[in-house]
């Protein structure tokens, strides 16, 4: 059992269907809405799911009623907003093409723009669409405290947002037709950083934002976080509001959905390693089903294990069995990560690895033609569970988006 988060007492691993399988609790969405929804109540800010992070369009149902609409990256998600959520659509991309705009135009409430070249090619479609809609601007406020430099959106070679630099070349005009401002500096990080960030954009932008109606602080809060500084954020907000005459919006992706989902997956194999610790091979993949756990990197947490095989003070239950955990793929470094289990693992076995929502059914492949996951949700809540099986996928979904 994860010791940060209080999992539910339920048997995750135990449908009957062909594994691999991802399966979203969405009694724990629930959860997970309440905080978020309560930080609207407390500030009158507006919370947005980023479908980069998270787009289960059959889960919606779950943050509808709570969630003031969603933000896309893509016309594509921009429509799946549309299509399922039906509140607001906010849309940013560091680049429009005509057709996607004529398109955005039709859908979106909200569209950022990652430079002014970018939103004076299109001031035209945008005012003449046949709804009104808010244009924000991205600011790059050159200050991150990312430490992984694949996510850091403010490093100098960032292609993200007008630096204040920019905004000073373009003189007095440079902000008309604006409504608002949208920074995104963080990555799963706590309200202290927010803080400080928040300064820093101040400091710099502050003249500027008499000419706005709102602002945007972007994603990277993991407000649902055991141990997050709601309170913190709430002042934050309110503080900025109060001050600045400004609403505040949030678009945070995996907020939503951390310590909701799980991916259940069966022991393949085990392999003797007569130098070292035994090899596991499981029917799932790193690098095609849980992307991040190389791109971050990070070790999941699996349940019933213990990551960190190298710390052996405190035993497991019934012992300490060690092996490193590999998918079936061909690719070398296509591991999972290193665990200490009670009992040997054997053939068969189901292994269910935690916080298996963001960034996994959204961003996954069929790299090596490896099997999808099917995608699952269930009702801890309830006493039967609610199981509903929203997808199973076959050969079909690997040939269909070849040629």
């Amino acid at each position: 059992m994860n010791p940060i988060f209080p999992y539910p007492s339920f048997d995750y691993a135990s449908l009957n269907i062909q594994t691999p399988y991802y399966i979203i609790d969405r009694a724990l969405i629930r959860r997970n809405m309440v905080i978020l929804d309560e930080v609207q109540k407390r500030t009158g800010c507006k919370i947005l799911l980023a479908l980069k992070a998270f787009s289960t369009w059959g889960v919606f149902d779950e943050m509808i009623p709570y969630l003031a609409g969603v933000t896309a990256s893509s016309l594509n998600e921009a429509r799946l907003g549309a299509d399922y959520f039906g509140k607001e659509i906010h849309v940013y991309s560091p680049a429009y093409s005509m057709d996607e705009m004529i398109e955005l135009c039709k859908i979106a409430d909200h569209i950022v723009f990652n430079s002014l070249a970018q939103w004076h090619s299109f001031r035209g479609v945008v005012e003449n669409a046949d709804h009104h809609i808010e244009i924000g601007l991205r600011i790059n406020p050159e200050y991150s405290e990312v430490t992984q430099e694949i996510y850091n959106p403010c490093t100098t070679r960032s292609r993200f947002g007008v630096r204040l630099e920019g905004l000073l070349d373009a003189g007095p005009s440079a902000l008309d037709g604006i409504d608002g401002f949208h920074f995104h500096t963080m990555c799963q990080q706590g309200s202290d950083v927010l803080q400080r960030t928040v300064e820093v954009v101040c400091e710099r932008f502050e003249p500027y934002f008499k000419q706005l109606k709102w602002i945007n602080f972007g994603g990277g809060h993991h407000i649902t976080r055991m141990g997050y500084d709601v309170q913190r954020l709430c002042k934050i907000i309110t503080d900025f509001q109060s001050k600045y005459k400004l609403n505040v919006i949030l678009e945070p992706g995996e907020t939503h959905v951390i310590h909701t989902g799980f991916l259940v997956s069966t022991v393949l194999d085990v392999i003797e390693n007569p130098n070292g610790i035994d090899v596991v091979i499981l029917d799932t993949s790193a690098a095609a089903h849980m992307p991040d756990i190389l791109e971050m990197p990070y070790t999941p947490e699996i349940l019933n294990a213990r990551r960190n095989v190298e710390d052996c003070d405190a035993p497991l239950e019934e012992g300490r069995f060690k092996y490193i955990i590999g998918s079936k793929t061909c690719l070398s470094g296509d591991i999972i990560g290193e665990y200490m289990f009670p009992k040997p693992l054997k053939i068969g076995d189901r292994l269910v690895l935690e916080d298996m929502s963001q960034y996994t059914t959204c961003k996954n492949t069929t790299f090596n033609g490896i099997q999808l996951p099917a995608i699952v949700s269930c009702d801890s809540d309830s006493e039967d569970g609610n199981f509903r099986v929203h997808r199973k996928f076959d050969y079909n979904d690997f040939r269909n988006r070849l040629s």
